[in-house]
This record gives C-alpha cells, sequence and structure tokens, in this order.
C-alpha cells in the first residue's frame, strides 16, 4: 500500500482493531434464542453501543426490533452541509456448527498462519471494526467530512427481518444520500471488488406426513407409506440429474456477465474433493451469481445412532431457496411451495411454511459514489482495478434501502472473500484486508464529500 498519513493511521490502529474484534468476537451471538442465550446477543449490542459513544457519536441507540433483537445506531455529524453516508454491519452471527471440527475455539479469536479465526470475524464483526478504522483515520487527518450513520444489525444471519421492518415504520431513520454495506467480500485476497448484485433467498419448511405414528418395519414395511421415502422424492425433485435447481416455473438459464468466476478456482475455493464434479451448466458465475439455488439445510428423521426399525409416520426438512436479481421472492416462495405439493407422492399429507425472506438486489454501478469507490481502491491497492461482482448471499435490508431512499447510492464492501470460510468451520478475516479496506473506506467517504 502506497504511504499515505490515513494508510499510516490506519496500520498503527491495527492493534487496537485486533483487541477490539477479540472482544466482540467473544460474544455467543447468534440470534438463535432456542440455541444461544440471548444475554450474548445483548452484551454484544452494547460493546458496539460503548464503541459507537466513545467515538463521539450522538443519538446512540439499542433499537428493539419486531423479530425481538436489537439493532444498534448512532449519529455523528459532520460539517454543515455535508453530504450522509449510512455505515452498515451486522455483530449477530452464524452458530458455529460442529464446535469440534475448529482448529481453535470458534468464540475465541486467534492468529494463525496470518489470519485471524473465530466466528463473525469476517461476518460480519470484521465490517464494524472496518467502520470504526476509517472513521478514527479520518478523525486523524483533518476530521469526517460526512455525516456518518452507523447501523449494527442484529439478526441479519437469521434473515427474520427485524430491521427491515422497523426502518419502514420509521423511515427517516436510516435516511442517507449513500449506504455502505459493510458485509460484502473481495472476489479474492488483494483484489479490490464491489458486490454489484445479490441473490435474494427464501426458506421454507416443509413436512410430510403419511401415518398416525411409526410401526415395525418388519410387519408393515412394504405397503406402509414411508413418510421419510416420500419426502426424499419431494427433495429429488428440486434437482436436474446434473444438479441444476428445478423449482417449476422458475427460470434457472440467466447469465452472469462481468468478472468471472474460473472452475479450477472455485473448486480450490470452495474446497471440492478430488473426483466430484460441480453440479449445474452454464459457467460458475451464471450458476452462484445468477442463476437459483436450492439447499436442503436440515431434516428432521431419526439419527443413525439409536435408530429402530420403524417405518417413519413424519418427516420435515429445511430448504434455502436463493433467488436471482430480477426475480420477487415471494413469487419464488409461492413456485417453491406449489412445487412441493405438486411432487408429494403417494397421497401423503404436506405442509410448508415460509419462515425467512430476503429480496434480491442489483446496484447502480454508474453512480458518484462508485466512481468515489473505484478512486479510493486504486489507492489502498496500488495496481489494481475495482472489479464488479455478484454474491450468491443475501442482505434483505438492502432492497428495503433501496425502497425507501430510491435516490442513495449504495454499495457493498467487505471482508468475506473466499479464504474466510464464512458460514462455515474455521472463519477467518485476513488482517491485510481489514487494514486496506479501512484504508479504502475513508479515503472514499473524503473524495465522496468533495464530488
Amino acid at each position: 500500500m502506497s504511504s499515505n498519513p490515513v494508510a499510516e493511521t490506519v496500520a498503527s490502529l491495527m492493534p487496537r482493531a485486533k483487541e477490539e474484534l477479540t472482544e466482540l468476537v467473544a460474544f455467543q451471538s447468534v440470534a438463535d434464542f432456542d440455541q444461544f442465550p440471548s444475554s450474548e446477543s445483548e452484551g454484544a449490542a452494547r460493546w458496539v453501543a460503548d464503541a459507537l459513544a466513545a467515538e463521539g457519536f450522538q443519538d446512540v441507540a439499542l433499537l428493539d426490533t419486531p423479530d425481538g433483537t436489537q439493532s444498534v445506531y448512532g449519529f455523528l455529524p459532520g460539517p454543515e452541509g455535508a453530504k450522509t453516508v449510512l455505515l452498515y454491519a451486522h455483530y449477530d452471527v452464524q452458530p458455529p456448527l460442529d464446535e469440534a471440527a475448529w482448529t481453535t475455539p470458534p468464540f475465541e479469536l486467534t492468529e494463525r498462519d496470518g489470519r485471524w479465526y473465530g466466528r463473525g470475524a469476517a461476518d460480519c464483526k470484521g465490517g464494524l471494526i472496518m467502520h470504526l478504522l476509517a472513521l478514527r483515520a479520518l478523525k486523524a487527518n483533518g476530521g469526517v467530512p460526512v455525516h456518518v450513520k452507523v447501523i449494527a444489525e442484529g439478526s441479519e444471519e437469521m434473515g427474520t427481518g427485524g430491521l427491515e421492518r422497523y426502518a419502514e415504520e420509521h423511515p427517516e431513520l436510516l435516511a442517507a444520500d449513500t449506504i455502505v454495506i459493510g458485509d460484502a467480500g473481495n472476489f479474492r485476497v488483494g483484489l479490490p471488488t464491489v458486490t454489484s448484485t445479490l441473490r435474494g433467498m427464501t426458506m421454507v419448511r416443509v413436512q410430510v406426513d403419511t401415518l398416525a405414528g411409526n410401526l415395525h418395519s418388519g410387519q408393515f414395511g412394504g405397503a406402509a407409506p414411508d413418510a421419510l421415502a416420500a419426502l426424499i422424492r419431494v427433495l429429488d425433485s428440486l434437482r436436474a440429474e446434473d444438479g441444476s435447481t428445478t423449482v417449476e416455473g422458475l427460470s434457472g438459464d440467466a447469465g452472469w456477465e462481468g468478472l468471472q468466476y474460473e472452475e479450477e478456482q472455485f473448486r480450490r475455493d470452495a474446497k471440492v474433493l478430488d473426483g466430484v464434479e460441480l453440479i449445474g451448466s452454464g459457467t460458475v458465475a451464471d450458476r452462484i451469481w445468477a442463476r437459483p439455488a436450492v439447499t436442503v439445510i436440515g431434516i428432521d428423521c431419526p439419527p443413525v445412532v439409536g435408530a429402530t426399525p420403524s417405518v417413519q409416520a413424519s418427516a420435515r426438512a429445511l430448504i434455502n431457496l436463493r433467488v436471482p436479481p430480477g426475480v420477487d421472492a415471494g413469487a419464488a416462495t409461492k413456485l417453491l411451495q406449489a412445487h412441493l405439493e405438486a411432487h408429494t407422492p403417494w397421497g401423503a399429507r404436506v405442509s410448508t411454511e415460509q419462515i425467512g425472506e430476503g429480496q434480491p438486489f442489483r446496484a447502480d454501478t454508474t453512480s458518484p459514489a462508485y466512481q468515489a469507490m473505484a478512486a479510493a481502491m486504486a489507492v489502498a491497492y496500488p495496481g489494481q482495478e475495482m472489479q464488479y461482482a455478484g454474491q450468491g448471499g443475501s442482505i434483505p435490508l438492502c432492497n428495503t434501502l433501496a425502497a425507501l431512499y430510491p435516490r442513495a447510492e449504495i454499495l457493498l464492501i467487505g471482508l468475506s472473500e473466499p479464504e474466510a470460510q464464512i458460514h462455515a468451520v474455521n472463519e477467518s478475516v485476513s488482517p491485510e484486508e481489514l487494514e486496506r479496506l479501512s484504508v479504502a473506506e475513508a479515503l472514499f467517504l473524503r473524495t465522496y464529500a468533495a464530488s
């Protein structure tokens, strides 16, 4: 990184950033209070609120959102007549999955091989630290030239929509000229990238019932309808022979124009086992950024250990459908539910329930804010030109903000590059990326203020 006062300040703040990220990662802030105590999320929210207050933010508040979680808000006034920029991140995290599979404890930030490991280190507690570093660097070098609002969401990973509904009920709160969503990531380490599209998502629970109760498989098997077997048939209907998603009525042939994802690189990033084929058709970018993708993320059925020789009376699954830009998530949900019902065999009783939804998003990359970000990233990443990529994941708040503030420019940056392994075991963040993106965000705010 070329030497400049902002970059030098950020570099000097990195030890403090590591200490703060260590404190923040220690909170087990999973917004599923059946699995994790709500006190952990409340503690993380208070940490964020205290950090904003210490930086001089005004009107710092813990917002009780309709889904039973808290989002943290603060306002840092800039010069009179300045533009307003909203900085977003979320402090809630995914469950750690199998804690025994982690090399080091998931809620203890641990440095290893040049990266910092811990749940939320990249997604998205690191994004909060990135915002703080950028603002501190500007304060140390002439001041923050814009009005800044910060919103830290408490339930983004759950898709329960608390902050979206709160924002709709208080539309003035998050109004801004530009919104920087710190919950995306570079295409690869060292390649500055803004995410210009997001797939939306819907979560649907499906249950199949066939019998009043489980039956002995020797006495009744062969004629008694097995609910688990019926569910397996239903789930299998969601994929073509090549693995492509096949929800009836949902188009799956869109293409991606722009930065491409080479198959061999994708195999390495996804850690696909030798000899195992990729699924779907078209380019990798088509498949992960421009087309629908269905994933069965959970099944309720007897575990292998302790299973008895029984015909199952009931079985259920949780299905995640990623919805490409240009498709309404609500309409996709109805198509998915209709497909599940139509493909349930043997007259089995089937019920479906949507439990989460987020709309897809497409940004206007021709706006002045994107030009300012490109200039800032050129300094933070010398010799590299800012790239535009899609992201297969969802950030439901994006479309809510776009609808509430149609004139606002929305940019997506962040720390979730492929090596970060977000949502998986051994999630990590690159401290070099944290440093460079903090510099880029600081320079962006300065360049944008002058535009």
